[in-house]
Order: C-alpha cells, then structure tokens, then sequence
C-alpha cells in the first residue's frame, strides 16, 4: 500500500492502519509509574458522569506531565504491543514520545524507536522507515486520518485521550484501587467519539471529527483513573475497526505522571520534512 508523505492513505477504510501497519511492519501480518503528591483518600465525585468528562480541564490546570503509552493490537491470533515513553504539556498542546516496536517474530530487536512529535493538527515521526530517510521526519496531518490519531502513531495522544472523555454515554464508579502509590477512583463506562468531537477542545475537534466518520463503530469503551484532585492518572480506551475485511482490537493504556515537568517540543525544519512516497 502507497500513502501520500503527508501520511495520508489512498482510500478510506484501511486508514487507521496506514501508518501503524508500518510501525509493526511483518508482525501482524505473519504470525513502575512515580506521580506527584495527592491526598491520600478519593472520594468518588457525586457525578461520576461530571468527574470524568472534565478529566480535559484539570490536565489544562495541571499544565504538563510525563507519560507512558501502550497499544496492544490483535487481529486473528497475532498480538502485537508498542510501548512509548515522553512527556506532554497540556496548555501548549504538544507532545514528546519515543516509540518503541515489538520484537519480530524471530525474536530479534531490530527496529529503532520512532521518535514522535505531537501537535495540534499534525504527527511528526522520525526513524518511520519505509523507505523514508534516517535523518528526515515525516509529516502526517491527523485531520486527514481515519482513525484521527487515536491509534495509527502506535500511541493514543495523550490529549486526545483526555479529550474522548468529554463524549461519556455512561459511566460507573467501580471503587479505589492504588496506583503507583496512590489511591485513584476507577470509572469504568463507554464515550462517543461524535459526541466528544462537538465538545472537545478547538485544536482537537478536526481529529476527533474524523475519526467519528473513519471508525465502523463510534463508541468507544474505557477504563480512568482519577485522583484526589481530579487528575487523569491512567486511562484505557478498547478500540475496535474493520482492516482489510479483518476486524481489528486495539486496547490503548496511556499514564500519566510527574505532573509540571517541564517539557520541550522543537518542530522539525521544512527542511527536513520527507516529501516523496512512503510505502506502508
């Protein structure tokens, strides 16, 4: 499959793939977390509804955070997990990941982590491969996505996942649990993505728009953890889409800690932007 260097797949329906099916490459197709100081006993929110939709607005108050993500993908019996570890500063609304591919089934490591750049509207990746060179980072336009960047980086925005919160249908509070050390309500319902797009945040409604039109179903199931203060220590969105007449479950965890760590995004120069075809 061909997609345009703008990341970009040649038809719809295999979009939210384009760029993940590069990430895994051969895989699927043969075969301790530290946090700020919180008060030590949640008290479940008397909305539950309320306490996670605003999940968004208190990282905005929070400012930035340290995160770790994991996609883990299946499709038939091949499961694949890409791991990733950075930062994100919610007022800028840019990110930092280094994103690390599984092993290939010979057990040998040789993939070189894919450095990910996040930005309002646009994913920057460096080390993709496909044919791209080592030095050049390419430029994928996540409003053009199916899935709008909700898997196809191998990561889930850190943002974005907040954001999708917005969109609860329904939600349930299922009682404390410890996290890292420290005590966290879980909230375990399921959000709409139209809906979260209509309320989310200006710089993420084009991605999310798009990836309520790209997925086949537009509710998505979770599981967050809220603190004492009401941040978002750890949330997990269960995606399901249809590949290539196969049907695709993605379970995408992102944590977060460290809370007001500084956190340094430099875009890339046009110059060494990547503009020819990339292969996937």
């Amino acid at each position: 499959m061909v997609t345009r260097s703008d990341g970009r797949p040649q038809g719809r329906g295999g979009g939210a793939l384009a760029v993940t099916a590069v990430l895994v490459g051969s895989l699927v197709g043969t075969g301790a977390v530290a946090g700020c100081a919180a008060p030590e006993d949640p008290k479940p929110r008397a909305d539950p509804t309320r306490a996670v939709r605003d999940a968004a607005e208190v990282l905005a108050r929070a400012g930035s955070a340290k995160t770790s993500t994991s996609m883990e993908m299946a499709s038939g019996g091949t499961r694949v997990t890409i791991r990733g570890e950075g930062g994100y500063d919610f007022r800028r609304r840019t990110g930092r990941l280094q994103v690390v591919l599984p092993k290939d089934p010979a057990g040998t490591d040789e993939h070189r982590p894919i450095t990910e750049l996040l930005t309002p509207g646009a994913l920057y990746m460096k080390n993709r491969g496909a044919g791209v060179p080592a030095d050049k980072w390419v430029r994928v336009d996540t409003t053009t996505l199916d899935d709008g960047n909700l898997v196809t980086g191998g990561a889930t925005d850190p943002a974005a996942a907040a954001e999708l919160l917005r969109g609860v249908r329904e939600v349930a509070y299922l009682g404390e649990v410890e996290l890292a050390g420290v005590k966290v309500s879980h909230y375990r319902g399921v959000a709409d993505i139209g809906r979260a797009a209509a309320l989310a945040s200006p710089y993420l409604r084009g991605a999310l728009a798009a990836a309520a039109k790209g997925f086949t179903v537009d509710t998505v199931p979770f599981d967050a953890y809220l603190d004492a203060e009401g941040l978002l220590r750890k949330v997990r969105h269960r995606f399901s889409f249809s590949n290539q007449g196969r049907t695709v479950a993605v379970a995408s965890t992102t944590l977060l800690y460290g809370f007001g760590v500084p956190v340094e995004v430099t875009l890339p120069d046009r110059r060494d932007l990547y503009d020819g075809q990339i292969e996937s």
